[in-house]
């Protein structure tokens, strides 16, 4: 049985060989003070910022690695069980799992020994940017030179790709979490409102944008009063989420300017005419592929299903091992 996983800081994605994706759940684990697990994915994420003291809601992923060993380890064990439908033949399926470009050996070998420990029979590991491309349907094995933006919960990866391999490619640790963090604070600071981040993640998606929108669009935000102490609810403008995460879209915008600076002469050509392909969740905040557009003068357009396309091309990359074997992840 061959699974490929896109584990990342904000979800993990299963795919199965022959059945797509099967699991698609937030990467949240609730354990109690025991270190005993209660729940995880979806029903773990439901309990943020709601459970009682002796219960914690715990995000075992940070910036796209491992922050909490044992506790992804867990988490891998129960997607894997899942996806598998807790059937292993003989032996434990074979496993590809997306890691983020910029990660130490250390860090690769962690989330290797975790899938080993987890019940895998045989762990792959593969560049997030090169996932990306193969999820997104983009032809990585030719000599022309393809970009790559994929903006994940943690990470966003920025990476030029041709003959099957990364030439250029920067890892950055700000994602939909980061703007999920700006919403936060900027409504505390603004409106001495406290909001949890689940709210702040709710403003992101229902009117968060990164120009300024033809239809101004409004939402309502409850959360606590500083300095009363008591619940209240404000309504926040589209323009006010734009000022809250204009932060981070500026540290992706040099992030990417800075990969298109050392990009090849004859690369540049290519991707000028291609234009540069986003994927992952992040990608689809409003107007996020014009901002880049406008700022690097590139064509840039969001993948088809840019949530799933890490997942699909761990999937297609292990399907097709022997094809794709020289731009994997070298065994440590």
């Amino acid at each position: 049985m061959k699974i490929g996983i896109d584990l990342g800081t904000a979800n993990v994605l299963v795919h199965v060989e022959g059945k797509g994706i099967v699991i698609q759940e937030p990467s949240v684990v609730a354990v109690d003070d025991e270190n005993r697990i209660r729940a995880v994915g979806e029903e773990a994420r439901e309990m943020i910022g709601r459970t009682p003291g002796n219960i914690t809601a715990i995000r075992p992923m940070k910036d796209g690695v491992i922050a909490d060993y044992v506790i992804t380890e867990a988490m891998l064990r129960f997607f894997i069980n899942k996806a598998t439908g807790g059937k292993f033949m003989f032996s434990g399926p074979e496993v590809m799992i997306s890691v983020p470009a910029g990660v130490t050996s250390v860090e690769k070998r962690a989330v290797r020994d975790a899938a080993l420990k987890a019940g895998a029979k045989e762990a792959y590991l593969i560049e997030e940017p090169l996932a990306a491309a193969i999820g997104a349907n983009v032809p990585i094995s030719g000599p022309s030179g393809n970009m790559v933006i994929d903006i994940g919960g943690g990470t966003s990866e920025i990476a030029v790709i041709a003959l099957g391999g990364i030439v250029v490619s920067t890892s950055l640790r700000v994602g939909g979490n980061k703007f999920d963090e700006h919403i936060a604070s900027y409504v505390r600071k603004k409106y001495n409102l406290m909001i949890g981040e689940r709210t702040a993640e709710e403003v992101k998606i229902t009117i968060g944008t990164a120009l300024p929108l033809e239809r101004e669009l409004t939402m309502e935000v409850r959360g606590r009063d500083l300095i009363a102490g008591l619940p209240r609810t404000i309504p926040i403008t589209s323009t006010e989420a734009m000022e809250a995460i204009e932060i981070p879209l500026q540290q992706l915008v040099a992030a990417v300017r800075h990969v298109l600076e050392q990009t090849p002469p004859e690369l540049s050509s290519d991707i000028i005419d291609k234009g540069m392909v986003m994927s992952g969740g992040g990608s689809l905040l409003r107007n996020i592929d014009k901002l880049l557009t406008q700022v690097t003068g590139v064509p840039c357009h969001v993948a088809e299903n840019a949530l799933n396309c890490v997942a699909l091309g761990t999937g297609e990359a292990l399907k097709h091992y022997g094809f794709f074997k020289k731009s994997l992840v070298q065994s440590l």
